[in-house]
């Protein structure tokens, strides 16, 4: 069988899971082939634990030689994990030189991006996948199985809550997230993903944005106010407090991090209560859809515990998901092993708020049922594993249309961008007017 040739274009944190799935489950399918990082460290890293395992070495190559690694390694597939705003330049180039692309998400941060990358895929003609995980989740694979079967009816309206606790959200506001230039800021970043979801679940695609918020509990302004006194600029160092991240207690942070700040001057520890925050922590919404449904929206950023609550509304009941991947960030438990708990899960537990997830539905004159959830093992309750399959295997029939393509990256990112304009306004915004041609219609 000829396998697929791969080229991975950033080698931070999030490279991790497709190297493990092409050196392991899919390595009769795929073939890592290059490594395209500007870090030398961060790129030797991996190097080095495909080395481990036996894999023919990559090639080693910096963003600017892009092209000639796709000509001369015969790259099939570029695999895109850089940092948000250099995604759209690295599909368009990659496109351009022939080959597809898989990237993480966000597919771009803001709409002029996003116009040059559906103009790139209509003029060559390649494929550009976007990695959803959380579609592939079990929990999330269930509510749109309930709303697609027709249970609760046309659906009406959807209350989205999400919760980032102190450990997971805090870190948005360590690193180069904090800076909106880079991300798009949380309504892009991060709250793509549950727009898609949104999106994918009532089948509609949004039409209005309005938008309220700011930063009101990190950075440091919010910190003068409540007197939290001087602090040091990083937390790897002695001491420190539980909104601190010391590099030097996680050897895989210090490998891809620490160990490689000498080559590009970039500090993965900040600390959160410092100056040059340009994200905000708190966000409300509002979107309409095509389809007539509204949301209500909401993200929290400094919670004591971490999860999410979705109901959606439906002309003959109402679905209600409920998942808490961290019931309590205590003093004393430190930041590790997992940040961000969706990952692996979390270790702990607390008698009021258990982790666990429960999905409900009710009809109208009748009473409420628990619909099971089939979990598995791994990331996002075992959806990344799902998630490689389809990428490397390729996508199969699938009955909850799971796989995503740049269509679907453009209007999960619809909403943030459209989000982020209505904070500047103080307006709504129709993402008509965003300039892209997709959303247009």
């Amino acid at each position: 069988m000829t396998k697929t040739r791969y080229a991975l274009a950033g080698a931070g944190a999030r490279a991790q899971m497709y190297i493990e799935g092409i050196l392991g489950a899919h390595r009769d399918r795929a073939e890592l082939v290059a490594i395209v990082e500007p870090n030398p460290v961060r790129a030797a890293h991996y190097a080095d634990r495909i080395a481990e395992v036996g894999a023919p070495a990559p090639r080693l190559a910096t963003p600017d030689e892009l092209e000639q690694v796709i000509r001369d390694e015969r790259v099939d597939r570029v695999i895109i994990c850089s940092r948000d705003d250099l995604h759209a330049e690295l599909i368009v180039r990659s496109l351009e030189a022939d080959a597809d692309v898989v990237v993480e998400k966000p597919l771009t941060i803001d709409a002029a991006s996003a116009a040059r990358i559906e103009d790139a895929v209509e003029r060559t003609g390649r494929q550009v996948v976007l990695t959803f995980n959380y579609r592939y989740s079990p929990r999330n694979s269930a509510l749109r199985q309930v709303i697609q079967d027709g249970t609760i009816g046309q659906v009406t309206s959807v209350d989205f809550s999400w919760m980032l606790d102190t450990n997971h959200g805090a870190d948005y506001f360590r690193r180069w997230h904090r800076e909106k230039q880079n991300s798009g800021g949380l309504l892009v970043h991060k709250s793509s993903h549950h727009f898609d979801l949104v999106n994918w679940w009532i089948r509609s695609q949004p039409t209005r944005v309005f938008a309220s918020g700011g930063l009101r509990f990190y950075g440091a302004d919010n910190a003068a106010a409540r007197g939290l006194g001087e602090r040091p600029a990083r937390g790897t160092h002695d001491g420190g407090d539980l909104f601190e991240l010391d590099l030097r207690t996680d050897e895989r942070l210090a490998a891809l991090y620490l160990d490689a700040e000498e080559h590009d001057g970039y500090r993965r520890d900040l600390d959160v209560f410092s100056e040059g925050i340009t994200i905000e922590d708190n966000l409300a919404l509002v979107v309409d859809y095509a389809s007539g449904a509204t949301m209500s929206y909401s993200l929290n950023a400094h919670s004591p515990w971490e999860g999410y609550r979705v109901a959606v509304n439906g002309t003959l009941g109402r679905v209600e998901l409920e998942v808490v991947e961290r019931g309590a960030v205590l003093a004393g438990e430190g930041l590790h092993p997992h940040i961000d708990p969706s990952l692996s899960g979390s270790d702990g537990t607390t008698s009021l708020r258990p982790e666990g997830e429960r999905l409900i539905v009710q009809r109208h004159w009748e009473e409420a049922y628990e619909v099971s959830i089939d979990g598995g093992d791994g990331g996002h309750g075992g959806g990344d594993e799902l998630l490689l399959s389809d990428v490397f295997e390729g996508p199969g029939d699938d009955p909850l249309a799971r796989p995503a393509d740049w269509t679907d990256g453009i209007r999960s990112i619809a909403v943030g961008i459209a989000g982020n304009r209505s904070l500047e306004t103080g307006l709504p915004v129709k993402v008509s007017e965003l300039g892209i041609a997709l959303l247009e219609h």
